[in-house]
């Protein structure tokens, strides 16, 4: 049992279990009923998603492949996550990774510039079991 960190809208991986999207907005033009048929997400919860403003910041540091702007992203989207309600959402994602199969993920190809590796390390923190 674990937390699967996943790329949205890819193949499911057996075992994987409820699919969360962490993410601000809905894949655009998908229609609601078929999120999960086409491997989206079973579940949107943009809860765990960064900020309009963090993303933009986000996309600019990638886009100008800029390590300091990255590192403001990541101290940013942590503060973020740190605030009451996401810091709770994360320690029961931990606690679940221990007794249930769950992914957490977001449409990014590289995961390395994606918010879902902040939230990776945050889970990790917390004692979640990661794969």
């Amino acid at each position: 049992m674990a937390v699967h960190i996943i790329r949205l809208g890819t193949p499911r991986l057996p075992g994987e279990g409820l699919r969360i999207g962490t993410v601000r907005r809905p894949p655009r033009g998908v229609r609601r009923e078929d999120y999960a048929r086409l491997d989206y997400y079973d579940v949107w919860y943009p809860n765990l998603a960064p900020t309009a403003d963090l993303m933009k910041e986000a996309q600019q540091a990638i886009r100008e492949d800029d390590e300091a702007a990255w590192r403001r992203f990541v101290r940013g989207f942590t503060a973020q996550m740190a605030q009451p309600d996401a810091s709770h959402t994360l320690d029961l994602l931990a606690a679940l990774s221990h007794r249930t199969d769950l992914a957490v993920g977001c449409y990014c190809e590289n995961e390395a510039r994606c918010h879902r590796s902040v939230l990776r390390e945050l889970l990790q923190k917390r004692g979640a079991e990661v794969r």
